[in-house]
């Protein structure tokens, strides 16, 4: 089910285009699923879900330069600015090329920045720095955390009170670092519970971002919102990204 977030989202998109004049241009964007490797390096912790999990990053260039977006949904794409557009964006495959793409031309423009994935050891190093961030702007809040991310729950989990959901079956019921990981159908229940929530950019890819309009902090986490947050105004953190 198509949201009203993606309707706005495409309007902006036009408008980007437009104000830019590269409607009229023969533009081309790639788009392809990244192997781990080419995504995250070579780091030396290897239980990231880039590693171990279902998705992968995909990667849209336009006049080289280069936006990402993750999903569980991946595979090849070509075509024009105007294609993509067009395309009705009614499954996760569709959305990340939207996404990566919308990323891609955006920094092109010059409008946003950390629009590929940090590498090697960066993810351990930001870790605190997302604890710090939290500490200076919160306080010691609780924290719903969406989308296990291991090196940032392992922060977390040692500073605040907290609790965590996740899409990945293999994660679910599972503890790490001391948090049992549950099911997406306790989200809306750990929202209620937290002073501010910590949630994955990919939500916008599959589709549950709607569900974070919520009268608390939320900090979005990752490259895949990148463009997304300007656009929208909300929160973003991504330390290392480049």
């Amino acid at each position: 089910m198509k949201t009203k977030t993606y309707d706005i989202l495409k309007e902006e998109f036009v408008k980007i285009i437009k104000e830019n004049v590269l409607e009229s241009e023969e533009v081309m964007v790639q788009a392809a699923p990244l192997s781990p490797e080419e995504a995250i390096g070579n780091p030396e912790d290897r239980d990231y879900p880039l590693m171990v999990g279902k998705e992968r990053l995909m990667q849209a260039e336009f006049r080289g330069y280069l936006g990402q977006a993750f999903t569980d949904m991946y595979g090849n794409f070509s075509g024009r600015l105007s294609d993509i557009i067009e395309m009705d964006l009614t499954n996760n495959f569709r959305r990340a090329v939207f996404i990566s793409s919308l990323n891609a031309v955006m920094r092109y423009l010059g409008l946003i920045t950390k629009t590929t994935h940090c590498k090697n050891n960066e993810p351990r190093q930001c870790s605190p720095e997302l604890v710090k961030y939290i500490e200076e702007n919160y306080g010691h809040p609780k924290v719903a955390m969406v989308g296990f991310q291991p090196r940032m729950v392992e922060a977390l989990a040692k500073r605040f009170e907290l609790r965590i959901t996740d899409m990945d079956q293999a994660n679910i019921g599972s503890e790490k670092f001391g948090v049992i990981i549950y099911s997406p159908d306790r989200t809306a229940e750990h929202l209620g519970w937290c002073d501010i929530a910590v949630v994955t950019g990919t939500t916008v890819v599959n589709n549950t971002i709607d569900q974070f309009r919520i009268p608390k902090p939320v900090i979005f986490y990752g490259i895949t919102i990148s463009g997304v947050a300007k656009l929208l105004g909300l929160n973003h953190f991504c330390y290392f990204g480049h």
